[in-house]
């Protein structure tokens, strides 16, 4: 087992598809699909069913894939640290959830140092990414959130992960409307004249989900409710429908994604903490530590 096959292996997952996947790969199918049997044959389980309606993974191959994951983002991590390090590219990472402020320090950070030549990544990902992300080395800072229904074990992951929070915000909540919703121009609103609309929410694609929202009134039991991993496709299936989500209510006016959502303040109180977190005992880099100060612009606790 190498971890060109781990690799393959995700790219055939990810893609469905082994012709798809082989062109992703820049590999003939034949050779792909040799080396995935190869594969199989070496850990005695089988990753893929393959049918006449293509490929899927199998149970065991869904576990196998986890590991696999975090193989391949080690792999990249020694690759990128130490064979890249006669390469003069600066390289900075940060992990967040989906907050505008977030990605507004990220670019000013670049606008500040604009460094010749740079490999600068920031990952708009779920809570539980946010968090191994950062206790793995992939990202330096994260910036994470937590709410009554999930304070516990996210201040408990962040223990056993060894990272710390510096909380930078508190957040009422508030329910985000297209422009054109009958309850747009309100002031406040309850969740339960929501009822017969469709809450719009952050799909974590976990187990553990539920604990690991992002979102206030996360144990709610929504009547109507539909998961979506990409905020474009969230504001489309929010201003077709006639549905909404909720959040913290911070809208950027110069977000073109964002642009045609208003908030309204929601009576029942579930306030959000958002801060970041670092790695424990951690050295960050020049660009770390610019980036917290920037972070630390929208500081108001």
């Amino acid at each position: 087992m190498n971890i060109n096959q781990l690799r393959y292996a995700l790219t055939v997952a990810a893609s469905g598809s082994m012709r798809e996947a082989a062109t992703k790969l820049y590999v003939s199918q034949p050779a792909l699909s040799s080396s995935i049997r190869e594969l199989e044959e070496e850990l005695k389980i089988r990753v893929f069913e393959r049918t006449n309606k293509g490929i899927s993974v199998t149970p065991e191959g869904e576990d196998f894939l986890v590991y696999a994951k975090k193989a391949v983002s080690q792999y990249e991590l020694v690759e990128n640290r130490f064979l890249s390090k006669n390469d003069d590219t600066e390289r900075f990472s940060v992990s967040t959830q989906h907050y505008n402020f977030a990605i507004r320090s990220f670019t000013e950070l670049i606008r500040k140092f604009d460094p010749v030549k740079y490999s600068f990544s920031i990952h708009e990902t779920k809570t539980n990414e946010v968090l191994e992300h950062v206790r793995d080395l992939k990202s330096e800072v994260g910036i994470v959130s937590y709410s009554g229904a999930n304070e516990d074990i996210i201040k408990k992951l962040i223990r056993e992960y060894m990272l710390e929070f510096v909380p930078l915000m508190r957040k009422e909540t508030y329910v985000y409307f297209w422009k054109d919703h009958k309850f747009a121009k309100r002031r406040e609103i309850s969740i339960e004249e929501l009822r017969d609309y469709p809450c719009i929410s952050f799909d974590q694609s976990d187990n553990d989900s539920f604990y690991l929202s992002e979102e206030a009134m996360s144990d709610y039991d929504f009547q109507k409710l539909i998961k979506s991993d990409d905020r474009a496709t969230t504001m489309e299936i929010i201003s077709q429908l006639g549905g909404y989500s909720i959040g913290s209510g911070m809208l950027a006016k110069d977000d073109a994604i964002l642009q045609g959502m208003v908030s309204v303040k929601l009576k029942e109180e579930d306030p959000l903490i958002i801060g970041y977190i670092t790695r424990k005992g951690s050295n960050l880099s020049v660009y770390g530590r610019a980036y917290i100060e920037e972070l630390l612009k929208f500081k108001e606790l």
